[in-house]
């Protein structure tokens, strides 16, 4: 090795290849005949999931994420685009040679084999030594937490126990993915956020990709990496869940995850980098944009927990709207006030209960709604 090369072997190292991501969409569709008539369920979709990414499809009843899914497991043929695992084209692949596996709502137990005899079924299907089936069922129960449970059967079990068994039972075969369709529907609403909980566990303990599909915002938000938020065929929005719930790229998503006031109106003005919405009764919003111009239509949004209410005109700087209390709710940690403006809009606000809630507005009361600048998105349509 000469001189040259000994000292410049950092210069000379091989770049680091991009990592293939788990699963692979390009512009995948899906179509329907339906009396006579095509119907496109899903509508040319394109995304990539990461190696190890805990990723959710979320979306209405109808908007094309199941099928979506069911196309990546290979229980739907696309009728346009391409499908890939781990970079390796399986479009044409059947269900039963793609190295992942899917987690139903109905979890799908056999009712005559106990818990151990459910987790182990896949692996007996493939004659897999009894010495590893051993080990590899009792790594995985340790895994979801059932262990001291193995001899009890399905009917004995409790929604979410029934629930970790399918978990186990996908897992034990160490699928490179992993599908979940909706797999908390069917429980009560604390064991479901109780297991929200431990499924992002799990699959951080496993480290394989998960793709979970749900309509359940609070568990998309709760345990995912990145949502492809979707309607009507298409992903409207693809992001982390704080940049999709603090900056929605649609008012469909605004509207769909979380709560948001939508106020529409034309840009009066641009000073000190805000864009100016002149409103009625003197009141004014702000948007932290300097690409508007005066004459701009726009539409902003608004999260109602960001909004202070009170009975005083605010201080400068702030958006300010000017509205009376149409209705109260007490919903424990915080008061949700409606209040309906001067042109008949209604704004939604979220009020935290403080020990001292002497300054709690009425229904009928006339207030000042206020909010920072850079709190006011501007959205597409």
């Amino acid at each position: 090795m000469t001189e040259t090369q000994a000292g410049t072997g950092e210069a000379m190292a091989s770049p680091v290849a991009p990592q293939v991501p788990a699963i692979e969409l390009d512009g995948v569709v899906k179509e329907y005949l339906a009396n006579g008539e095509v119907v496109q369920a899903v509508k040319g979709v394109t995304l990539s999931i990461a190696e190890g990414e805990f990723f959710s499809l979320l979306g209405p009843s109808g908007c094309g994420k199941t099928t979506t899914m069911r196309m990546i497991a290979g229980f739907e043929d696309p009728s346009r685009g391409v499908v890939r695992l781990h970079g390796r084209d399986v479009t044409n692949v059947p269900p039963n040679r793609r190295d992942v596996n899917m987690v139903f709502q109905s979890y799908a137990l056999f009712p005559h084999m106990n818990v151990w005899e459910n987790v182990a079924f896949g692996l007996r299907r493939r004659k897999t030594p009894e010495a590893e089936i051993k080990r590899r069922v009792g790594e995985t129960l340790e895994i979801v937490d059932l262990v001291g449970r193995e001899k009890r059967r399905p009917r004995e079990m409790s929604g979410g126990q029934q629930q970790r068994v399918a978990l186990a039972r996908a897992l034990v075969n160490r699928p490179r993915a992993l599908l979940l369709d909706e797999p908390l529907g069917a429980l009560d609403l604390k064991l479901r956020q109780a297991m929200q909980i431990e499924l992002k566990r799990i699959q951080r303990e496993v480290g394989i990709t998960f793709v979970y599909v749900t309509h359940d915002q609070s568990e998309a938000l709760t345990m995912s990496d990145r949502i492809a938020v979707m309607h009507d065929g298409l992903v409207e929005q693809l992001a982390s869940p704080r940049e999709i719930y603090e900056r929605p790229a649609t008012a469909f998503v605004a509207g769909f995850i979380g709560t948001s006031n939508l106020i529409r109106g034309t840009v009066d003005r641009v000073e000190s980098g805000n864009a100016v919405l002149a409103l009625d009764e003197g009141g004014r919003v702000l948007v932290a944009e300097a690409s508007h111009r005066a004459g701009d239509p726009i539409t902003i949004t608004v999260r109602p927990e960001k909004i202070t209410i009170s009975t005083e005109e605010p201080a400068g700087g702030l958006s300010a709207v000017r509205g009376t209390v149409s209705e109260v709710v007490y919903l424990g940690l915080y008061n949700s006030y409606a209040v309906r403006l001067a042109d008949g809009a209604e704004v939604t606000v979220f009020q935290q209960n403080a020990l001292d809630s002497s300054s709690t507005a009425e229904r009928g009361d006339a207030v000042w709604l206020s909010w920072q600048p850079h709190h006011s998105y501007a959205i597409g349509s």
